[in-house]
């Protein structure tokens, strides 16, 4: 039997685009001589919609564009096509996450989700009733599928964010001996998610001694990036055959076929991560329908990175690098801006805010009676460049991309309506040792990012000769706490740790006003991180903002 996987870029509650999208992959699988093709999860709704669930009129919707899409199935072909569909009313939920199951002449069927994921960025629980993996079993030329829906397949163990399920829907089925299984999913990338699907689809084709036919979605949702990479294994858990990362596909498999013609070797960890970001961007643009964007160059590390990668994402033509030197900005930092302006070929403004800064202070001072230079006159330098960044969105209709990275956002090191500016935080869940190796990376084969901009030591020149390390642990320790406090939730021991752990603790509020920050580890801050702001005696929430 010959079976395609339909890798999408699908749009939240976009039916239209979906449908057409959907129509055109069965289209195809069907002129390929497929008899199955696979959508990934809610393909047709978009994943994850939220609070988009309560509208009554969209499921509606929803369900309209799911008939229009089964006029259109060829004879000889199957579909399945995540969706959501319409529960039992006495449960208290309205809703199911399910496949449809679709075919020419016949009446459509629904095989639902059993396990519903409720830690992280999930809440399904808030909107679906629970399926019963035992009632997904549909049959084409005598062999015998099980469909199952994305967390259906990850309770073998503790999860990676160290969640474990009561049970395993799996156990229940476990003398079915099904033909194929098939998991259609919506999967967001992390720098460590590859890996572990390949570990729970290994795990479930060896239970049940069977090939799993994973399918994943190829699309952002705000900050939340999904990656694709939909793969066949074998019943040993071998990878047969991938889809490519970060882009759609139609990935064909015959049942026949045992194993690769050719053997196609696995990007480096960093090459996938660079590429998630630079799909994350695009995307993002793409679907808020913006053709520009902008940042502050500064001379340092974290900017000089955002420009590589905007540049990527939407083009050199498209992207303006602006620099904005103070008080105490250095003559290096300006000639390492326009070294790197150069070499990316983006377009390049210098805006000087000494004359602003200095008209600001003195007008604070007289009016407050300040005198002494403190973290006012620092952070009036950031504010009056967020100033600055945020007038030419105005005036250009551009996006501004903040280059603020994890560990300063972990611990507070940035500047509301300064630094913190802007519409998409590119670089806000790498750590700074990782912002390092993306930079090298840039410069494998020619120095893009000017040598002298990767060996200075960090600084946000606010003050005279400041260096990052004054305030902070150097960001080889520092990068291994906020790893450990937010990735894996370990609780501080030594003094230097509880003093880091009270930083980030009092940061919270600054984080809750931060632009969206593009996802790429198992935890980041944003949509998954519920803390609140005021908890505990450390929350000083006027502390440095």
């Amino acid at each position: 039997m010959k079976i395609a996987l339909a890798q999408i870029n699908n749009r939240i509650c976009d039916f239209d685009n979906n449908s057409n999208k959907i129509i055109e992959q069965i289209k195809k699988a069907h002129s390929l001589g497929c008899e199955l093709i696979v959508f990934p999860e809610l393909a047709l709704f978009g994943y994850w919609p939220g609070d988009l669930l309560e509208r009554s009129d969209l499921v509606e919707a929803q369900l309209k564009s799911l008939k229009k899409i089964k006029s259109m199935v060829p004879e000889g072909l199957v579909a399945l096509v995540g969706v959501v569909t319409r529960g039992s009313q006495k449960k208290g939920k309205r809703l199911y996450n399910s496949v449809a199951l679709l075919q020419r002449g016949k009446k459509e069927r629904f095989f639902s989700k059993e396990l519903l994921p409720q830690y992280d960025i999930y809440d399904e629980e808030r909107f679906f009733l629970n399926g019963n993996l035992k009632n997904n079993f549909f049959k084409i030329k005598n062999k015998k599928i099980l469909v199952s829906i994305c967390e259906d397949m990850w309770a073998w163990e503790k999860n990676h964010v160290g969640v474990q399920h009561e049970h395993n829907p799996f156990f229940k089925i476990k003398n079915t001996k099904p033909s194929l299984v098939i998991n259609i999913s919506a999967s967001p990338y992390s720098y460590s998610k590859n890996k572990l699907r390949k570990q729970m689809a290994t795990k479930t084709a060896r239970f049940l001694r069977a090939p799993v036919l994973y399918v994943n979605q190829v699309t952002t949702n705000d900050e939340i990036i999904f990656d694709g990479g939909s793969f066949i294994c074998d019943p040993q858990g071998k990878v047969l055959k991938q889809a490519s990362f970060f882009k759609e596909e139609l990935l064909v498999w015959e049942t026949q076929e045992k194993i690769l013609k050719k053997k196609n070797k696995d990007a480096p960890d960093i090459q996938i991560l660079k590429e998630a970001i630079v799909f994350g961007i695009q995307d993002y643009l793409q679907k808020s329908n913006i053709q520009r964007v902008h940042l502050g160059l500064s001379g340092g590390v974290d900017s000089a990175l955002v420009a590589c990668l905007a540049c990527d994402a939407v083009g050199p033509s498209r992207v303006t690098l602006i620099a904005l030197p103070g008080p105490y900005s250095s003559q290096e930092s300006f000639n390492l801006a326009l070294k790197l302006s150069e070499n990316l070929k983006c377009e390049f403004f210098n805006v000087d805010i000494n004359g602003a800064y200095k008209t600001f202070v003195d007008e604070f001072e007289t009016s407050f009676g300040v005198r002494e230079f403190s973290l006012v006159h620092e952070n009036l330098q950031s504010r009056l460049r967020g100033v600055v960044l945020m007038a030419y969105s105005n005036h250009k209709k551009s996006l501004l991309l903040t280059t603020g990275n994890k560990s300063e956002y972990a611990t507070g090191y940035a500047t509301l309506y300064g630094d913190m500016c802007g519409g998409l935080a590119p670089i806000g869940d790498l750590l700074k040792r990782q912002v390092y190796e993306i930079c090298e990376l840039y410069n494998k084969d020619q120095e893009i990012i000017p040598r002298g901009i990767l060996t200075r030591p960090p600084t946000a020149e606010l003050r005279e000769n400041q260096k990052d390390e004054d305030t902070l642990p150097p960001y080889s320790e520092l990068d291994q706490m906020v790893e450990d406090f937010i990735c894996y939730n370990k609780k501080p021991n030594t003094q230097r740790e509880r003093e880091v752990y009270a930083l980030i603790q009092g940061a919270e509020f600054k984080r809750k006003q931060a632009p969206p920050i593009l996802r790429i580890s198992d935890r980041s801050f944003g949509k998954g991180r519920r803390y609140p702001i005021s908890w505990g005696p450390s929350a000083k929430i006027f502390r440095k903002s």
